[in-house]
């Protein structure tokens, strides 16, 4: 009995293990979507922003492929405690992750309209720095994950407030380019959408953080995180983008 008891065990180590290694794989190919988007944006590089918009399909397949499988030990396993909260927090960050993929998908989507448009300033550059700092909260997520670092979840999610800050001051860039040349509107509300996404992207990873400190504790974080994007608040930027027929 003892020996059954022994089998079924490693057999569920051997699935939770599988589970966690598919994890791993799909945030390596989120995170080099989120650089390739923003490359591509800052270079014009067409190509690449294509390649992005194709490399989706393999992220969704893999959180599709993750909840089967996840589901499948569910069913099977009846994992409970620790272990069920492995699996559910896996499942969470499949579906953040997947989301993360769809908005550097539609990030490469806008790409391809603007580099028929003038370049606006340095803003690709600044949109690329607020992306790579995302990419590496992305990443330090991910290593809080396998190592079941909380402190190190923890500060990603406070991180996110940086990441706020950084698309308040570029939507204000916008807002005084598309005021200074009414030429300027079209390609600044496609920026602005972009940035958007990648404040989006940051939300997201601050979810997976969350999960990595349910996951070490049994709790979610003590203090509901304050958001520092105030655009959509703020009556002022609001009644400015709505005078440009946002």
């Amino acid at each position: 009995m003892n020996g059954l008891r022994g089998h079924i065990s490693s057999a569920f180590d051997r699935d939770l293990e599988g589970i966690q290694a598919q994890i791993i794989k799909m945030g390596g190919l989120v995170e080099a979507s989120i650089r390739d988007a923003a490359r591509s944006l800052d270079t014009r590089d067409e190509e690449l922003a294509e390649r992005v918009r194709k490399g989706d399909s393999a992220i969704d397949a893999l959180e599709e492929a993750l909840n089967e499988e996840a589901a499948r030990v569910i069913a099977i396993r009846a994992p409970t405690a620790t272990d069920l909260r492995v699996v559910l927090s896996v499942m969470r960050m499949s579906a953040n992750l997947e989301r993360i993929g769809d908005l550097s998908k539609n990030m490469a989507k806008r790409t391809g309209v603007l580099v028929q448009m003038q370049a606006i300033g340095g803003t690709s550059s600044s949109i690329k720095r607020m992306a790579r700092e995302v990419e590496r909260m992305l990443k330090d997520a991910l290593d809080s994950y396998i190592q079941r670092d909380e402190q190190l979840a923890i500060d990603v999610i406070e991180r996110d407030n940086d990441i706020d800050q950084m698309y308040n001051t570029l939507f204000r860039e916008f807002l005084t380019f598309m005021l200074e040349d009414p030429r300027n509107i079209t390609a600044c509300m496609h920026l602005h959408f972009i940035a958007k996404n990648i404040e989006r992207m940051g939300d997201h990873v601050t979810a997976i953080a969350e999960q990595v400190v349910f996951l070490t504790s049994g709790r979610k974080p003590d203090e509901i995180r304050t958001k520092s994007d105030r655009t959509s608040t703020d009556p002022a930027l609001s009644a400015a983008l709505d005078d440009k027929g946002a």
